[in-house]
């Protein structure tokens, strides 16, 4: 992957989808990933108000495995 291009919730796949330089697209199932991490009301809020206001930060979150970390200083 070279360098990132655009970051967006796409509301119509409920995936956040990241486009880099080479083509590449990557898209998060935000829904699964709902699913497997968020066990509370507040989790499920603050990943949601994440997708919709910082989705690049979302997917950081996802794809470094900082989520868990995230939801401990809630």
């Amino acid at each position: 992957m070279k360098k990132l291009i655009s970051c967006e919730f796409n509301m119509d796949t409920a995936c956040v989808e990241l486009r880099y330089t080479d083509g590449t697209l990557l898209s998060i199932d935000c829904t699964e990933v709902e699913y497997e991490v968020a066990h509370t009301v507040k989790q499920r809020s603050a990943l949601d108000y994440l997708i919709y206001n910082a989705p690049l930060e979302y997917a950081e979150l996802i794809l470094n495995g900082g989520i868990y970390r995230y939801f401990l200083n809630l």
